[in-house]
This record gives C-alpha cells, structure tokens and sequence, in this order.
C-alpha cells in the first residue's frame, strides 16, 4: 500500500469514528432477593459481571445506595426542607411528596441499604459507605477490555413511601420497589458519576438483569422484564390455555429477565389486577392496578390506558422509532410518575401521566442521556414527544366518534409548555439548562427549564430547520444514538449534518444562556413604489424570522430572513408564496426588508404566525391596519 493510500485509510477511518458513538460500559446482575412482608426488610444476594470497555485502568467502583436518603438530616431531607423555605408567590418551593416529612420518620420507617459483604473476583474488598454512594477502592485495578465478577451481600429496609419507592403509598399500593437494589454508577469518558441522591435525575449502565424475587405468596408482582416462570405463577402472565401448577408453600418466587436495560423496578401487592393485549407489530402491554371490587369507573379508567397504547403506538412507531422491548407494564404505585425501562409506576390512572412515562422509554431508557447534567434532553423531549401523542389519541378518538375535532383544546402546539416558559422568564429566576439537575436554586426554576425550556428547544428548531426535518432528525437521533448515551453536542451535529445549517449558536443562546427571544413590527413607510417594514429586535437572542403578510385584495405573502449564523434557511414549509432576503446580522438590532404592493393595501403584519418562537412579548409581533 502506498503512502497516499496509507494517508487516505488513516482519514476515512478517523471520520468514520468521529461519527460514531463512543464505547459503552457494559454489566450484567443476577440478584435473588427475599422480601419479608411483616418486616418490611429485603435480603440479597448480587452477582455482577463488569466490562470495562473503556481505554482507562479502573481503581475504584461506585454504587449507589438510594434508600439511605430516607432518613433524617440526609441531603434529600436537608434539601427539600431548605427548597421548602423559598416561596413562589404564596407556594412553600419543595417537592409536595417530600417536603420536610423525611426528618419524622421512625427507626422502623426509614430506608437503608447495608453492604454485607464485596469481592471481585473472588477478593474481599474495603469500602466506605457515604450516605447514597458506596466507594470501593479496589485491591487490583480492572485494566481495559476486563470483565470482573463482583458479588455482593445486602441487606435493606424498604422506607415508607415518601419519594418515588417505598411501602404503603397514599394510592394503598404496598411495595414500591424502586431504587431498591446496590447499583453501579456509570463510568464514561468524563469518568465516574456517583451522584448522590438529593432528588432529581439518574445515569446508569446498560446490561442484562436476571432478577429472583421471593416473597408472601398473596402479593403479585408487576414489572421490569419479562417473567419466566408464568406457569408457576399465574396471576394473569401464562397464556389463557396454560396450567397454572403454584409450590404449595407460603411464599412464590417470580423470576424476571430483562436484555439491554440500565435499571430495574417493580412494585407488589395483594390486590393487584392485572390487564394485557399484544399490540400487531409491537409490544405485549400491560396494565396493572390496585383493584377496587365493583369500582367500574377504576377499572374503565386502567383499561382506557391499554387501549389508547394499542392506539397511539403506530403513530409513535413512525414519528419516533419502534419500541425494541418484548413488553412494557403500566403499574400503579409510587407517588406520581416514574419512568423505569419496561416499566413505568404510575399513581393514578392519569392518561397524559401514562403517555409520559412511556415516552421515557425513548428518552431515557433507549437515549439515556446523563439527566443530571442534561435533564431538559429527557424531560423536554419527553414532553414534546407527549404533546404530539396526545394530540394524535385525541383527535383519532375524534374521527371514531365522528364529532369534531377542535385544535385548541389539545396540546398540539405546545402551548402550556410556552406560558410555563413566559411564567418562568417573569419570574427572575431562570437558570442556564447547563445547571446541574440538584444544584437548581428552586424546584420551580428547575421543572419549567427541563420540561417546559426543553420541550420549546425542539419545537423552536422546528421553527429554524423546518418542520420536516425536525421529524427526520428524531427518528435519525433514534437510530444512530439509542443505547448510546448522547450529550448535547451529539444531537446538535446531528441536527446540523440533516439540515444543512450552523445551529450551534441556537444551543449556545437556548441551553447556555438566559437570554430571551424579543421582536417587534418598528415601522412601515412607502418609498419610490415599495413599501417598507423596519423590525426590531429588542430581546438579547437572535432569531430568523417567518412574517406574514395579509393584503386588502386577499392574498398573503411570506417574507423569510434567515439570521447570519445559520449560513444557511430552511426549505418553505407550505405553498405560500414566499420571499427570502438577505440574512440578519446579530449585531444588527434593525431589520428593513420591501415588498412589491402598495402600502395602503396591507391589512396584517405579523412575526412568526406559527407561534413557534418563544417571543416573550408577542403583543408587539402582529399590526393590523385599518386605512
């Protein structure tokens, strides 16, 4: 070979894995856990292997040990009661679940989780326990490309429910086991992330998760992963022409396997009831909720969740990817929403809470993105892919009934998530989306920027790119990225690569920055037989800009001007006729572009018709004009 030939190898490679996702960390547990229903005290035993797939030589695990914040003067009670003294308006600023109730619990209320015992590889290792975060100093370092075995005894007391695992929640439901097992935090090329639990977000490694949960044969079990032993077990999991043969013995032991997961969640109890169907070309789906006898409008509401997953997924198959897992159960429990691969617990049988929680499962559970650094690219976009589900159910439920569909009472134009955001900038006290998820100064700052700031990321780049290409970008995001852990920067190049644009400026202004987006309609005269429009830009964030234009004689112009940074525009997005000027500079704050009609025939001005620009002052954007 050549050295031209050598060189040109050397480069396409080197683009190539620039183009590619990095390593990935891989594990896989296998846990047999009792659960003693009268002492509330879970017993296990977990055998981990570990593949550092990394080039780094490891020399210290971490785990995280979640329940240990369920105690008095731990950093989640000492938080929320600290949160809990700010007021916006007249509303104490704590999470309503957690408030100060952490500091109250008894001895046999509080949540641990104690290390009995850890080896690799067979050698007993020291470890210090630092409220949520185990640290193991390793006796020898795990080298790149090793796998190790860790095994490991433990023993946990499940807490009263106050934040989204616990027993006896306020819905009745009894054990919700969430953040319930010893779990290794992620190692990526920023390195370890043991992020103590304080409240908000998580990162986890990818793997496979054997799963033996013995306890009181009365409760039953619902979710992560599939059960392997239902002719054993019943309860609605063996197919209907199955016998069902249970151990004659008090207790039952449900055996799960989950394939490609970063975490596992279930939750029991003794009166369950359980509801499923296998969706054509998708996945089995269950419902399983806390059954009230002759409760008919309970059972409605739990069955309505089922059919409208029968009905929403082909919508969400097309617009963003199909669902990779044989199954996904709906569980009641917990407090309000939380989303766990396979699974999800729900405390109610809130339909908009169920869709959000399911699109978790493309936003967290297939593109787990660190969500303490980057929860606004899980909850946002979570949030903007559930605005479009629910508008999709509602209006087919529509078209069934045969009555009429209005657009305004759904949420297909994000609506809510922009008064949050206008809420929020009113305020004073936004915060950058670069802010750590627990280092937020109020829990309201930080629910408006991830859910709401991060749902408006998307739907405002479908404003700049076009509407299109936003849809091709997502189900790319999906392909490329799922198991993947993308950051900001993955997307944003990705967003780039699709549309042909420069669009780091929209992230560095959008995530970076509190500035906002301000335009105005300044002036209009006549000159010379063209008419003129001066516009403003008076917020500190640039924009390109769609105005409309209405005329007495009953057509409509579009006039486009792409902003300087772009070096690009986007295609028309529909068959008005459209006029694309020159670009704005950033550093310009006027704008004046013509338009070939008489000025007195103008009837309407207006700035981003669509909406889809958080412009926050928009009573400035529209003139109407009566000559």
């Amino acid at each position: 070979m050549n050295k031209f030939l050598i060189f040109y190898w050397f480069v396409c490679c080197s683009i190539v894995a620039s183009a590619q996702p990095q390593w990935q960390q891989k594990v896989k547990y296998v846990m047999d856990v009792k659960l003693d229903v009268t002492t509330h005290l879970l017993t296990g035993k977990q055998a981990l292997q570990y593949s550092n797939h990394s080039p780094d030589t490891l020399r210290q695990l971490f785990y995280h040990l979640y329940w240990n914040a369920f105690q008095p003067n731990s950093m989640m009670d000492t938080r929320s009661r600290e949160l809990g003294k700010n007021k916006i308006g007249s509303r104490q600023d704590w999470d309503g679940r957690v408030r100060d109730r952490i500091q109250f619990l008894k001895e046999n209320e509080i949540g641990y989780q104690k290390i009995k015992k850890l080896s690799v590889n067979g050698i007993l290792q020291e470890f210090k326990v630092e409220e949520t975060i185990l640290h193991v100093k390793l006796q020898k370092p795990i080298f790149p490309g090793q796998t190790v075995s860790i095994n490991l005894d433990f023993e946990a007391q499940v807490p009263v429910q106050i934040r989204r695992s616990g027993r006896d929640a306020a819905n009745g439901v009894k054990y919700s086991m969430t953040q319930w097992y010893p779990k290794l935090c992620e190692y990526d090329s920023d390195g370890w992330h043991p992020n103590p639990y304080v409240g908000r977000e998580f990162y986890g490694v990818w793997g496979d998760y054997e799963v033996n949960i013995t306890m009181d044969s009365a409760f039953m079990i619902g979710g992560t992963g599939v059960l392997q032993n239902p002719k054993q077990i019943g309860h609605g999991y063996s197919t209907p022409d199955a016998k069902v043969v249970r151990p004659q013995t008090n207790t039952l032991t449900w055996k799960f396997f989950a394939r490609n997961v970063h975490d596992f969640a279930w939750a029991a109890d003794t009166q369950f009831k359980h509801l499923n169907t296998t969706i054509k070309d998708g996945p089995e789906i269950h419902v399983i909720y806390k059954n009230k006898p002759g409760d008919a409008k309970n059972d409605s509401a739990w069955t309505r969740i089922l059919n409208a997953a029968t009905i929403v997924y082909p919508f969400i198959k097309e617009r963003f990817g199909a669902y990779p897992y044989p199954q996904y159960t709906f569980i009641q429990g917990g407090d309000g929403g939380m989303e766990y691969p396979m699974a999800t617990l729900i405390a109610g049988s809130s339909l908009g809470t169920a869709f959000h929680e399911w699109m978790h499962s493309w936003y967290q559970m297939m593109l787990g993105t660190n969500e303490s650094l980057y929860g606004w690219m899980d909850e946002g976009f979570t949030e903007y892919a559930t605005d479009l589900v629910e508008n999709y159910y509602y209006s087919e439920l529509a078209k069934k009934s045969g009555k009429a569909y209005k657009d305004e009472k759904l949420p297909r134009y994000h609506s809510g998530q922009y008064e949050s955001y206008f809420e929020l900038v009113k305020s004073g006290l936004e915060e950058p989306l670069t802010t750590h998820a627990d280092h937020f100064n109020t829990n309201f700052a930080y629910s408006i920027a991830s859910y709401s700031k991060g749902c408006i990321y998307l739907n405002q780049l479908a404003y700049i790119i076009g509407e299109q290409t936003l849809d091709k970008l997502l189900l790319e995001y999906y392909k490329r990225w799922r198991f993947h852990h993308p950051r900001p920067s993955d997307f944003i190049k990705l967003a780039e690569d699709l549309s042909g644009m420069q669009l780091d400026w929209y992230h560095e202004y959008w995530i970076n920055t509190t500035k906002t987006i301000d335009y105005a309609i300044d002036s209009l005269w006549e000159e010379k037989g063209l008419s003129y429009i001066r516009v403003k830009r008076k917020g500190w964030m640039p924009m390109p800009l769609d105005i409309e234009l209405q005329f007495s004689d009953g057509s409509t112009e579009l006039h486009y001007i792409p902003m300087y940074l772009m070096f690009g525009e986007k295609p028309a997005e529909d068959s008005l006729l459209r006029t694309v000027h020159a670009s704005w500079k950033w550093t310009d704050p006027y704008y004046t572009f013509s338009f070939n009609k008489r000025l007195t025939s103008l009837k309407k001005a207006e700035i981003d018709p669509s909406l889809r620009m958080a412009d926050v002052d928009r009573t400035n954007n529209k003139l109407e004009l009566n000559w």
